[in-house]
């Protein structure tokens, strides 16, 4: 069959993609034009601050209308808040507010936080033109080893998750950004990163009802605007174990649509992660199995040969019969009700002046939010905390690994030949350093690496130990080890950085305390700073055991 310029037009809403700059590249510009791709996502690549996306913002929806696109661009990002917050501050740049990540904010033990939070963060971003985050994190963490989700999840208690998750989706409900609960069915039990390579769940049927699906299946009773699939094999689900779940149509028909009814946009998560860029056919081939499986949207981050691949690849497909432009067209409906209730008229997202004024106040407000809960996450998960004397204080915190594909940024960082970054010490470690300085006229920051040296070190009055993720990378314990046999009579504090783990391990014991921060974004580690100086009293609660 022959495509009509209609029938491109529709093809190019089931798509979201990203692009590199600060500004609309001619590679976006191409993607909007010429193959009408109805939804854009950003990347901490693409973010410089809250009015340079402002303007990046309306210049996309500006190339959209002028394309004849009859809706606004859906415009996304990654800011589930803490360690993935594509639209938050960094070193570098300020942009938005920082906010606690979900297993900081579940370590309030308060849903309100979570929802107040959320809505905040949704109403700078819908401020700069953005009405879609891919957030909350519905996955049950409920294997420790998981190397990509961690304290991106809300905990290892499906009840408690699905608590949070509901409350993150008010919030950005309520702050006018559409929120995208994932990863569908559910990526928390597992040890394999699917940026990386495929992961495979063996549980039954009645054991993922009774864990992976209980966030999900509450989060559609109470209507999230729109689910994340991921790119994971369950068998008891996908009835094989080489095709991921959202390449499934077992999985995003018959169990997402057809059993727990949900209505709303169902989204893919990135098809050039190595899960499905890596089968046969990659990722072009991909994107048509996708949307054969019952994908709305499919998305699509990085590579324009790959934007290019997979529009190309559905043209052919629709052409063969494989695709139906009918159920596209029934699946475009969905799209234009997500895009009608988060994006509006062209005349709500175009011509509206940066208000700096306004963005000012709001993050200020948002700035005071965001140190109260943050202050509210911090744990004391064993011991008591000295009272350090007003001698040398010394910080130990660990070379940089890279741990976690979604938390750590390859791009242009430089690594050993051991994957340990180059750099001297990480930056959120030097500004924890700094958050300590604060408090101590006398502090010494020492970076260790396995092969760290105790002999002969002054370790001074007292020392705080930081871990990231030690009960994986298992020689930061050992270097704790070397360090109290040689620091005898000075007071220890060890500050798991990331999900605390390591403190319920009986090698942290004899340390005065053992506190976790869940997550060592430089708000996180100055408000752990503040607890272990005594300054706040500790009363978050680790939302992971054993």
């Amino acid at each position: 069959m022959h495509l009509s310029d209609e029938d491109k037009r529709e093809i190019g809403q089931h798509f979201v993609f990203g692009f590199h700059g600060y500004d609309v590249s001619d590679d976006a510009m191409e993607l909007i034009t010429k193959y009408h791709v109805g939804n854009i996502i950003l990347m901490k690549r693409n973010v410089q601050s809250v009015k340079q996306v402002h303007a990046l913002v309306q210049s996309l929806q500006q190339c959209a209308r002028d394309a004849g696109h009859t809706h606004p661009l859906m415009i996304g990002i990654d800011q589930e808040n803490g360690l993935v917050s594509a639209f938050s501050s960094t070193a570098k740049h300020q942009a938005g507010t920082q906010f606690p990540g979900a297993m900081a904010i579940a370590a309030t033990g308060d849903p309100e936080y979570a929802r107040s939070c959320s809505a905040a963060s949704a109403r700078e971003m819908k401020a700069v033109g953005i009405n879609w985050s891919y957030s909350p994190v519905g996955d049950v963490n409920s294997d420790p080893r998981n190397p990509v989700i961690g304290v991106r999840s809300f905990g290892d208690d499906p009840t408690e998750v699905a608590r949070f998750a509901k409350a993150v989706s008010n919030g950005l409900t309520q702050g006018g950004v559409a929120p995208s609960a994932k990863h569908f069915p559910g990526h928390g039990d597992t040890n394999i990163d699917s940026h990386l390579g495929l992961p495979i769940i063996n549980k039954s049927r009645t054991e993922l009802d009774e864990t992976e699906l209980k966030p999900f299946k509450e989060l559609t009773n109470a209507g999230v605007a729109s689910i994340m699939t991921g790119h994971m094999v369950i068998p008891a689900l996908t009835g094989d174990n080489k095709t991921p779940a959202s390449l499934s149509r077992a999985v995003t028909t018959t169990l997402l649509r057809e059993e727990l009814h949900f209505e709303g946009l169902v989204v893919t998560d990135c098809l050039e992660m190595n899960a499905v860029k890596e089968r046969q056919g990659g990722v072009p081939r991909g994107a048509v199995e996708a949307l054969a499986a019952g994908a709305d949207v499919v998305m699509i981050c990085h590579t324009m040969a790959f934007h290019k691949g997979a529009m190309e690849a559905t043209y052919e497909a629709v052409q063969k019969g494989e695709l139906h432009m009918d159920e596209l067209r029934k699946s475009g409906e969905r799209i234009t009700a997500l895009k009608q209730k988060f994006a509006g008229t062209w005349d709500d997202v175009l011509g509206n002046p940066f208000d700096e004024k306004a963005m000012t106040a709001l993050q200020a407000t948002n700035k005071k939010l965001s140190e109260e809960a943050y202050a509210k996450s911090i744990a004391l998960v064993s011991g008591s905390l000295p009272v350090f004397s007003p001698g040398k204080i010394v910080v130990m915190t660990p070379v940089v690994e890279s741990l976690n594909a979604a938390v750590d940024d390859a791009e242009g960082v430089q690594r050993t030949g051991k994957g340990h970054v180059r750099n001297t010490a990480a930056p959120y470690y030097m500004s924890f350093a700094e958050s300590v300085r604060r408090r101590a006229a006398d502090v010494e920051h020492l970076v260790y690496a396995a092969d760290f040296d105790c002999s002969r070190r002054d370790f001074g009055d007292g020392l705080i130990f930081v871990t990231r993720n030690a009960d994986r990378s298992a020689w930061q314990l050992d270097v704790l080890e070397s360090v109290r046999m040689q620091a005898s009579g000075v007071s220890i504090v060890v500050l798991a950085s990331c999900a605390p783990y390591e403190l319920f391990s009986g090698r942290v014991s004899g340390v005065q305390a053992c506190v976790a921060s869940f997550e060592y974004t430089s708000e996180a580690l100055e408000a752990a700073a503040s607890v272990i100086f005594n300054e706040v009293t500790p009363v978050g609660e680790s939302p992971v055991s054993i």
